[in-house]
């Protein structure tokens, strides 16, 4: 993974992949198969008592301090979307790794990018595309623990453009080892808070 991707044909690639998807960071599940299906309609999680059991019982966390396999600078954020892996390398070849949830079959995405903005229980404005293929879903929601962006938002930009790809947070806590998606990048809440803390605007991120 130490072989860096030309900002050109990821630039391509990224807008490639925008015009053809029209990805957000909406729920990729069917709404008969999502369990958290209150969570994308802004209704209370603590009216689904048994759906609120079962996420207590996945981990808070995945973080773990590991030999950096990627060869990056420190500060880089590289995601090994074939094994669900997020890492942030750091001084002395160690890395901060966090497990992720990422795009599905066809909406899979790769490249390089950067952190373009940073946010704390953000808003989400599920685009039209995404409100053509789901209408079930809001026009708008506040930021909170009802929101599928969760507690952080890093938005991932070329150039000067919003890819319109996001590294979040979600409520979806068995998604993340997943291919579930819509192109973005889930974290459990936990571990983008503390990714979120530990990096600043204009932060390069690999795709793989």
């Amino acid at each position: 993974m130490s072989s860096r991707i030309s900002a050109r044909g990821a630039e391509a690639a990224f807008f490639a992949a925008v015009a053809a998807t029209a990805v957000s960071c909406a729920p990729a599940a069917r709404a008969e198969s999502n369990p958290f299906l209150a969570l994308f309609e802004g209704r209370s999680v603590a009216a689904q008592t048994e759906d609120a059991r079962v996420a207590r019982e996945y981990p808070t966390s995945t973080r773990a301090i590991v030999e950096d396999p990627t060869g990056q600078a420190p500060g880089t954020i590289t995601v090994d979307t074939k094994n669900r892996l997020l890492y942030l390398s750091l001084p002395d070849g160690r890395a901060i790794r966090y497990g992720v949830g990422v795009a599905r079959e066809g909406f899979a995405w790769s490249g390089q990018t950067r952190i373009g903005r940073m946010a704390q229980w953000p808003d989400w404005t599920p685009p039209a595309a995404m409100l053509k293929r789901r209408p079930d879903l809001p026009r708008h929601m506040e930021g909170g623990e009802n929101n599928p962006l969760g507690a952080r938002a890093l938005y991932l930009y070329s150039g000067e453009r919003d890819t319109m790809f996001r590294i979040h947070g979600s409520n979806e806590p068995w998604s993340i080892g997943q291919a579930v998606s819509s192109g973005c990048i889930r974290m459990l809440n936990e571990d983008v808070a503390d990714l979120f803390g530990r990096v600043k605007i204009g932060a390069q991120v690999i795709v793989l």
